[in-house]
């Protein structure tokens, strides 16, 4: 199996990871951008048919693919860690195993999924699904759409529908609007957020509203929802689209070794002033660090680029922009947060994990994740346990499933390079 090499290697083309990598570049160090979409951007600023990024993010995607010293793999998912110094990675067309010098983390954050009564039928998705799926080219013109949960992402995934034609019939946000209020009056303080909030509004929305059931036989044709003094209403529609915030993507940083911290609710990778995570040489910025938005990525990744290559001035310049962003992503967690009664949701029919039909009655003697898993298979599917992992942890406050290699689901020959070289 080919092994290439590298001086700094980035996991992730998100802001963050585009970010470090100007950064990182601007020294000369030979730099690999790694990325399972088939366009940089990530998650926030994903392409697409008819998709305008904004101009910020063209200019930056601009100036890193165009810079002589990075070279941008897109469409390659990382499969496991063979050495303390390589990944082993794969796509389309081969496998492949890639050295580097220091390694710089921007995975990202998912969607936090919490089950409820019909959450599986056709036409449900997470919020930053329906937006990922719009962005992608799935027509939704005509459609009557409800989005529900928590968060800033509600508003952008109901604009994003609007923009392709649908009609987004209500947005529940389950945050009270004494916390909204209390987050508004804050908003001054990052004058852009402020416009963007301004921007997404719209007719539908309600605060203190949540879904509790989405109802259909085989596919989804209405939502109930619960609002403010348990007053319940049924809305008729396509599509529900229900998100309740973000969980880092932690599984390459925990399998190489990093420390997690918690932060804001979450387990997250553990960061100093530079970026730079508890085992030598490997950094982490954006998402997988505690969410904390696309401005705050930005600065993180530049202050890890500028670390991995020793450019501690660069690096500190960015320390008083990062504690703005970091305050700014302190108040979001506060006033979004999620209410008790979202844990209650569930019926003992309802699935916990999809991939392997495990409703909840099935965990109700498990003491753990481990547990779980040897007694009812939950986690082992597709999926791995990303999202009922993240859901058991809210729900019961289990730890997250420990990462094995392969991190994802590969070729049978690229398992060939997970063993050293007398092994293969």
């Amino acid at each position: 199996m080919m092994i290439e090499h590298c001086d700094v290697a980035i996991v992730g083309a998100g802001p963050a990871g585009l970010a470090a990598a100007e950064a990182a570049a601007s020294s000369g160090a030979r730099t690999v951008l790694l990325d399972d979409n088939p366009a940089p951007g990530g998650q926030i600023w994903r392409d697409g048919p008819g998709v305008q990024l904004p101009a910020m993010a063209r200019r930056l995607r601009a100036r890193v693919q165009g810079h002589a010293q990075v070279r941008m793999c897109s469409g390659v998912r990382v499969v496991a860690a063979p050495a303390a110094d390589e990944l082993l990675l794969e796509d389309a067309g081969r496998a492949w195993r890639l050295r580097w010098g220091t390694l710089v983390l921007a995975t990202g954050a998912r969607e936090l999924l919490l089950p409820f009564p019909g959450w599986t039928l056709p036409g449900v998705t997470g919020a930053g699904g329906l937006q990922a799926l719009v962005k992608a080219g799935m027509p939704v013109a005509g459609e009557r759409i409800v989005v529900a949960g928590s968060g800033p992402l509600l508003l952008a995934a109901a604009a994003t529908a609007r923009q392709a034609g649908a009609q987004v019939l209500r947005v529940a946000e389950q945050a009270g609007w004494p916390a909204l209020a209390r987050l508004a009056l804050g908003l001054p303080r990052w004058p852009g957020k402020a416009w963007q909030a301004l921007a997404l509004r719209g007719a539908g929305y309600r605060a203190g509203s949540h879904a509790v059931a989405a109802l259909g036989d085989g596919q989804l044709r209405a939502v109930r929802l619960q609002g403010p003094g348990g007053r319940t209403e049924e809305i008729d529609c396509e599509r529900l689209a229900c998100g309740f915030g973000l969980v880092p993507n932690t599984e390459l940083g925990r399998l190489l070794g990093c420390a997690t911290v918690e932060r804001h609710g979450q387990p997250a990778l553990a960061v100093d002033d530079w970026q730079a995570t508890s085992r030598p040489r490997i950094h982490a910025a954006g998402e997988c660090t505690g969410v904390g938005g696309s401005e705050r990525a930005l600065v993180q990744g530049a202050i890890a680029g500028h670390a991995a290559v020793g450019q501690a001035r660069q690096a500190q310049t960015l320390r008083p922009a990062l504690a703005h962003w970091d305050r700014f992503a302190a108040r979001l967690h506060r006033d979004f947060a999620l209410g008790e009664h979202l844990r209650h949701l569930a019926t003992p029919e309802t699935l916990l994990c999809r991939c392997e039909d495990v409703p909840l009655a099935a965990l109700a003697g498990c003491a753990d994740w481990t547990e779980a898993k040897l007694q009812t298979r939950c986690g082992m599917g597709a999926c791995q346990g990303r999202v009922c992992g993240a859901a058991a942890r809210v729900l019961f406050g289990w730890a997250p499933p420990a990462p094995r290699p392969p991190l994802v689901p590969v070729r049978v020959g690229t398992l060939a390079g997970l063993g050293g070289d007398a092994e293969r």
